[in-house]
């Protein structure tokens, strides 16, 4: 096998892999927040009226932003991460920590703020989270963030927005 021939499998092979996890995931839609009742309801059209594309596929068909592409990843600044989608806070700023994942990262949320389920999605078993006021998706929560947690909460940027504390 030549190197034009490895990278062309190499390329292939990642497409099979992205289009996979699209078919997973578009399989799976919020099956398990289906069955919850949430404060914040909106129809499909009244959701893609107010988000934005980007934020339109995380926090209502589980998508995922690429790594990297989020000025969330670089706020450091005090203040409150909310959902994106109806407002609700989720994340202090003294919880956010670098994972160095490309994803903004946090150990712990706000009391109340999330609700969790089982996703069994790509293939093995994550804890997924989502806002518990309106079940927009957030991301996914590991056991292997920093103390005292020890957890870290992956969690998509365009599925915040970002209130600055006041002085």
């Amino acid at each position: 096998m030549n190197r034009r021939d490895f990278l062309l499998s190499g390329a292939a092979a990642i497409g099979v892999v992205g289009a996979a996890a699209t078919v997973l995931r578009m399989g799976n839609p919020q099956a398990a927040q289906a069955a919850e009742k949430f404060e914040v309801t909106k129809t499909e059209a009244e959701w893609k009226a107010i988000l934005s594309p980007a934020a339109f596929d995380v926090l209502r068909k589980e998508g995922t932003e690429y790594p990297g592409t989020s000025p969330l990843l670089n706020e450091h600044r005090k203040g409150i991460f909310a959902c994106a989608g109806c407002d609700l806070p989720v994340y202090p700023s003294e919880t956010k920590f670098d994972s160095g994942t490309g994803w903004p990262s946090f150990w712990q949320e706000i009391a109340n703020a999330i609700g969790k389920t089982e996703d069994r999605s790509l293939g093995m078993t994550r804890t997924e989270v989502h806002c518990r006021r309106c079940g927009g998706h957030l991301g996914h929560v590991f056991d292997d963030g920093p103390a005292p947690t020890g957890l870290r909460h992956c969690i998509n940027g365009v599925a915040l927005t970002f209130k600055p504390a006041t002085a």
